[in-house]
């Protein structure tokens, strides 16, 4: 190892959580719909896992068939929309999957103050 303590699960406590933030929609090319990916695979090895959709990244959350956002559901992922960015772009809970929440910043920095929570910004 190089020295650091062994937290979370490699230390035989509870495996550390996953806050990931994406802020770019899917059609801004392959990277956004893979970290997404990315999320489903966290969650299906049991990683709690929460994805907050933020700027563009609202957009993956549009629509009841998102193949990703499905897939996070499926895989036990909870998805929150920024209510902000949404709001800004004339997204209201009618129109966005059924799938996610809508959640403001406070919840950004509950979620990243918890113990073992990793937060990833993509």
């Amino acid at each position: 190892m190089d020295g650091q303590p062994v937290r979370g699960a490699d230390a035989g406590g509870a495996a550390p959580s996953y806050f990931l933030i994406e802020s770019k929609g899917n059609w801004a090319g392959p990277g956004a719909g893979a970290f997404l990916l990315d999320a489903v695979a966290l969650a299906e090895a049991g990683h709690r896992v929460r994805v907050y959709l933020v700027e563009d990244g609202v957009l993956s959350a549009v629509g009841s068939d998102v193949p990703e956002v499905e897939r996070l559901a499926g895989a036990g992922a909870e998805i929150l929309v920024d209510d902000f960015s949404a709001a800004q772009r004339a997204l209201d809970a009618g129109r966005l999957s059924p799938h996610v929440k809508l959640a403001g910043m406070d919840t950004v920095a509950a979620a990243l103050a918890e113990d073992d929570c990793r937060g990833v910004w993509h």
